[in-house]
Formats: structure tokens, sequence, C-alpha cells
């Protein structure tokens, strides 16, 4: 890339991380930007740079707490006002996409807001990774780039040359996902049928397959306090498979999340790092999306297609 190139890249706070190894796929200088904090909580976003007619990557997930969000559409903002060509959110992980859809009355439906929010800020596209629910995409009007972890995640299952290997579904909810896998990689399929007493709370889990005697890989999309996956874990076990290994993209880990894992029968949990991870658990383990979004990137610039970076 050119010095001059017509695109730069900044970074929210807590996604730094990624934005560098981004940019050092890119070839690029990650964008000089300040947020200054005051002692009330409030903050402020400042280019330290000329963005004027630049095409503008703002990489930022927006998992909890809201100051992730916030500070993107602060920057969302700022880049308008500074007269930037166009501002593109690059958004690993889409937080609040849980709330898809009214599952009860007098429920709001919060990924439709934030979808809003960050339209009326001003973004132009929007580049994110394994959203919980697809149909997120049709809450925008602008253009949405949605890639798959599948592209990292199944070279790792193939180069782990597990024998007998199942994939699994922690719950019926994430029965096309985990197909999408089985079906590729040419092996069985299990799911589990849980039931809630309430959110995050889980009354009881089936198994719908056979695993005794497998390896299986539980596939899902988010792992927030690792109650669903860590039971899976164990009631597979017991139902006699070999070994029990888990693959989320979305590395929430709320506490006491560590420390199921670290108790369950789980052999490794793999995320990709669109969620930095800061605790200790050494079944934890990140693979990184840098490369594909660095790619992504090149792409929408370079107006190529993006389709053929999916495997599945």
């Amino acid at each position: 890339m050119s010095k001059k190139a017509p695109f730069m890249v900044f970074s929210g706070t807590k996604s730094r991380y990624l934005a560098e190894k981004i940019c050092a796929g890119l070839n690029c200088p990650l964008g000089n930007m300040n947020i200054t904090h005051f002692a009330d909580g409030e903050f402020a976003v400042s280019y330290e740079e000329s963005i004027r007619g630049s095409h503008v990557f703002l990489v930022q997930s927006t998992f909890p707490n809201s100051d992730n969000l916030m500070e993107l559409l602060l920057m969302v903002d700022a880049a308008k006002r500074a007269s930037a060509k166009s501002i593109i959110a690059v958004i690993p992980y889409f937080g609040w996409a849980r709330q898809d859809r009214k599952d009860k009355p007098r429920v709001s439906i919060g990924a439709k807001l934030v979808a809003d929010l960050l339209s009326v800020a001003g973004i132009d596209r929007l580049i994110t990774m394994d959203l919980h629910a697809d149909q997120i995409q049709g809450f925008f009007n602008i253009p949405v780039d949605h890639l798959y972890a599948s592209a990292v995640f199944l070279p790792y299952i193939e180069s782990l040359k597990l024998e007998n290997l199942v994939i699994a579904a922690p719950d019926v909810g994430g029965s096309k996902r985990a197909s999408t896998f089985s079906k590729y990689l040419g092996v069985p399929l299990v799911l589990c049928n849980k039931s809630r007493k309430k959110a995050n709370e889980i009354e009881s889990m089936q198994i719908i397959g056979d695993v005794e005697g497998m390896n299986v890989v539980l596939i899902d999309d988010i792992v927030d306090t690792a109650g669903t996956i860590t039971k899976a874990a164990d009631v597979m076990l017991e139902a006699g498979a070999n070994s029990v290994r888990a693959i989320a993209s979305h590395c929430v880990m709320s506490d006491p999340a560590s420390e199921r894992v670290l108790n369950s029968g789980l052999v490794e949990m793999v995320f990709t790092d669109s969620i930095p991870f800061c605790k200790e658990c050494n079944k934890v383990k990140q693979l990184s999306i840098a490369d594909m979004f660095a790619e992504t990137i090149r792409r929408v610039m370079n107006n190529e297609s993006i389709s053929t970076q999916y495997i599945i």
C-alpha cells in the first residue's frame, strides 16, 4: 500500500490489539486518534491527523460494557464532521445481537436499535463476523459484509487430524451452523436439546445422536457464562465420548465462565480474537481473524468480490 492510499484505519480503545494486526496485514500505519476521558466517565474523540477525503475504517467490537459502542458512535460522528469520504465500521463482534426479535411481550430489540444508532451516526458500510442471527443484516439500509469464522476454524479442525470425528451443536438454535461444518468435513452431526429455567441457567439437556467412542467438536457462535457449552461437554463424556473440544466465534466469557471451562471435561476451548481474553484459563486458545479482515478491507477498497473468502 502506498503512503497516499485513499484509506485510513483507526481503532477504539479495546480493539487496538486487533487493529494493529489488521494494519500489519495491510502494510499501513494505524491512524492517530485521541480519546480523552473526563472525571465523570464521559469521553471525547478527536482525530490527530487529517482524514478529509479518505475512506475511514473504524475497528471496534461493541462488546459490553456500553462504552465500546459509545466510543464507536463518537468515532463515526467525528469522522463525518471531519469530511471523511466514507466511513466503514469494522465490528468483528456485534454486541446486543442476541436481542434480534421480540421473544415475549414488552421487550426491546437491541440489535435493531444498535443498527439504527450506527446508521444515524453516519456509517456507509459495515464489516462484521458471525452475527448471532443472519437476519440482522436486514436491520441496515447500507452494505453489510458478513464474514464467517469458519475460514479460520475449519483449517484448525482439519489440522487436529481427529479420528471418529463428530460435529455437535450445544443447542438446537446452533444446528444450522454445526450442520455446515459437518457437511464440509463429511462427518456425523449430533445435537443437544436443552431447556432453561431462566437466562444463563440450564434445567436439563439431552443428546440427539450417538457420541460413544467419538471425538466431539462443539460449534457455537458466542460463549457467555459457558454454562451450556460445559454442560454439553460433560453430558457427552457421560454418554461415552472419547474427547470433547469446543469452538466458538466470540469470547464473551463472563464470570464464572473461565472457572467452568477449567473444571469441565473440555480438552480445549477455541475462540477467535474478535474480543480480547484477559483472564487466566489454560484451556482457552484464540485464533486470529486479523488476516481475514485485512483481506476484506483490501478487497472493499479495490472493489473486488469477498465471496471467495468463504469456505462454507
